[in-house]
């Protein structure tokens, strides 16, 4: 019973065993977003930061030494022309005008004498002479004694604000040192510095943009390079630069940051999406689809990236198709399948 349960079951085991097995379905290409390259002209842009200042600056001092007794304004505080700001010590410069005027006094009642007696016949012509000049060296003696008791009060040279405060009472100052830092009302310029690898592509004159740094954002103002420096700093090898802002409001402010821009001319540049950009260690490279829609990966030189794309300096031709998006996901020699609204 046995063998014939077995030959009966035997020609269904056979064809069972002829059966072929069944194939895995071709996988569909992957579907990819591209690109076609183009050349454009870029503009780009050096930016330095720099600080408000005011066009016109000076550094007020006392004319004669001495020892400052009273300041009369603080830093921030608007000045006039003329308005007293701080006071030396006055005693002495007091007692040496006196002295003058003494002086002055004598040789004038001197002369009063001596041309009363010349009348007369009593003193020769050259006695008289010598009398005339010593009074005009007395009157002016007491004429510069007056005027150094009167620079004992530093004034203001013109409007404008107390930049800086830079001796305080107490402080003995010589002559024509700084007391103060005073920058005049007017136009407002930004001090900045410019390294000396670029220095040689700002010409005085050229455009900027200045914006500030706590401004209004996206509130940019006009600026003209007006003075650049024609020696670099010794410790700093850059050179010194003024730019005018040309319309300057209420809101720029002295002593605030502020960053300058000049834009010059980039040249004919390839752009590619940053998502395009494999980072092969420290190679960048992108895919190539060819005409059949095989993918190769070519090597490329990345100068910058920015908000636009990736700046490249070689690799691609202009014309060519690259992958925009999806390029992590594939392999050398690889069909793809290009989406339709990537097609142009």
């Amino acid at each position: 019973m046995r063998n014939l349960l077995l030959i009966a079951l035997l020609p269904l085991a056979v064809a069972c065993g002829d059966k072929a097995p069944a194939t895995a379905a071709p996988t569909a290409p992957k579907l990819v977003r591209t690109v076609v390259v183009g050349a454009a002209a870029l503009e780009q842009s050096n930016r330095y930061s720099g600080e408000v200042r005011a066009r016109f600056e000076s550094a007020p001092g006392f004319r004669v030494g001495g020892k400052i007794v009273e300041r009369l304004v603080d830093a921030g505080a608007r000045v006039r022309a003329g308005q007293p700001l701080a006071r030396l010590d006055p005693t002495d410069a007091r007692l040496t005008a006196a002295q003058a005027e003494a002086s002055r006094a004598l040789a004038a009642a001197d002369l009063k004498r001596s041309q009363d007696l010349k009348a007369r016949n009593f003193i020769s012509q050259a006695g008289l002479d010598a009398r005339e000049t010593a009074a005009k060296a007395a009157e002016a003696q007491a004429q510069l004694a007056k005027n150094q008791a009167a620079y004992t009060t530093l004034t203001a040279d013109a409007a404008g604000v107390v930049a800086a405060v830079l001796a305080e009472p107490g402080q003995v100052v010589a002559p024509g040192q700084a007391v103060f830092r005073l920058a005049r009302d007017g136009e407002r310029e930004v001090s900045i510095a410019i390294p000396e690898g670029r220095v040689a592509a700002q010409k005085v004159g050229a455009g900027a943009t200045v914006e500030l740094w706590a401004g209004d954002s996206g509130k940019s103002y006009r600026g003209v390079l007006r003075e650049l420096s024609p020696v670099a700093d010794p410790a700093t090898r850059t050179f010194a630069a003024r730019v005018s802002i040309v319309d300057a409001d209420a809101a720029v402010a002295l002593g605030m940051t502020a960053t300058v821009s000049f834009a010059r001319d980039g040249g004919d540049k390839v752009v590619v999406p940053l998502a395009a950009i494999l980072q092969q260690g420290k190679q960048a490279a992108v895919w190539v689809v060819a005409r059949d829609n095989t993918v190769t990966q070519r090597p490329v030189d990345v100068e910058r990236f920015g908000d636009s794309g990736a700046v490249l300096g070689g690799g691609l031709n202009p014309g060519e198709r690259i992958v925009a998006a999806g390029a992590h996901k594939l392999t050398a020699g690889e069909t793809v399948r290009i989406a339709e609204d990537s097609r142009k």
